[in-house]
């Protein structure tokens, strides 16, 4: 607050950015990401640490590429463009969408990705262990995430039992502030490479039970990997370990949940917990209630519209798109804050 308020935004004070978990609610950043990495950020090049979860890490898989206003443009069009040709797809159903529209996403862009002259992409992901180090079939793997979520329901703590955090990530980041362990899961840090970005950001991206656990990932530890939002669902990390460096969090709600798990326990919200001081060198940008309130249906777009228009899929797209497009309002103002800060809209988390 007190930097903000001597120097107003700057592009040149931001050092790290999350990107939440959290499927189609994440499109509504669209044009906010455009004009933060195709235009704000290139006015005040430096290095920044990019993480994120899910299609978090996508998106900062799009902000890596040399045109990042048309990845994320190819990003939207190719998330709402999934198409299924049954109400309940099958797992292979979905990873043959969702490989294809990685594959599209990121082929030919693999080194610029990775090798950014300015950005440190780390992808998160979450690794199985004991009754998830290798189910044989559907069922077992029903049992050990059944099993998971009880171990969390009696602690977080108790889920590092069963999974533990893979973050595949730029060999020339050392990002201390994350490699000093900081919670209950075992963290194993993997070098992000041209040979394991597709399958990381497939990894960190595959829901379990509704996709195949991906395995077999180069350079990483032998083992099965989900979504890295069951673990790092809103990336409560301890960003504050930065010193000096400022975090700008542009985030699809006010309250940042720890995992995927921890949804139906609002006590255990970032801002709540003997944790709170991570937060505090993070902007956390959200869009109002009033906002969500003029976008179709009411709410951003999510994994629940997928059953709700069934297979009438131009309906859903028709739908997501015009989320997308009204994201543009938090673009402008997000921009026109940068250009005339005003310290007295910025809340405590």
């Amino acid at each position: 607050m007190a930097q903000i308020a001597e120097y107003g935004l700057r592009a040149q004070d931001m050092a790290i950015v999350p990107a939440a978990a959290g499927g189609p609610k994440g499109l509504i950043f669209q044009s906010l990401d455009q004009w933060m990495f195709g235009e704000w950020f290139p006015s005040a090049p430096r290095e920044r640490t990019l993480i994120g979860a899910s299609i978090g890490a996508w998106r900062m898989a799009a902000a890596c590429q040399k045109d990042p206003v048309k990845a994320f443009a190819l990003l939207g069009e190719l998330y709402a463009g999934q198409r299924y040709t049954r109400l309940k797809p099958t797992p292979q159903d979905i990873d043959e969408v969702v490989q294809a529209l990685l594959g599209e996403l990121v082929r030919g862009h693999e080194d610029d990705i990775v090798n950014h002259e300015h950005y440190r992409l780390h992808l998160l992901t979450v690794r199985g262990l004991r009754s998830l180090a290798a189910p044989a079939h559907r069922y077992a793997e029903m049992r050990g995430f059944l099993s998971a979520a009880l171990h969390n329901a009696g602690s977080r703590a108790w889920l590092g039992r069963l999974m533990e955090r893979v973050v595949i990530g730029d060999a020339r980041s050392q990002a201390p502030w994350l490699r000093e362990r900081f919670d209950s899961f075992n963290t194993h840090f993997t070098t992000l490479t041209r040979d394991n970005l597709a399958a990381g950001l497939l990894a960190s991206g595959t829901l379990p039970l509704i996709m195949k656990a991906v395995t077999g990932i180069a350079e990483a530890p032998a083992g099965s990997y989900w979504d890295g939002g069951i673990i790092d669902y809103h990336l409560a990390l301890p960003y504050s370990r930065a010193k000096g460096e400022l975090v700008l969090y542009p985030h699809f709600t006010e309250h940042i949940v720890p995992g995927w798990l921890d949804k139906g326990f609002p006590w255990r919200r970032a801002a709540r917990g003997a944790n709170r001081g991570w937060l505090d060198n993070v902007l956390l940008v959200a869009p109002s209630d009033e906002f969500l309130r003029t976008l179709p249906r009411g709410k951003l777009p999510d994994r629940a519209d997928f059953k709700f228009y069934g297979l009438d899929h131009d309906e859903r797209v028709r739908t997501w798109k015009r989320a997308i497009g009204e994201g543009e309002r938090l673009r402008d103002e997000l921009a026109e804050f940068a250009l005339r800060p005003d310290p007295g809209r910025i809340k405590p988390i």
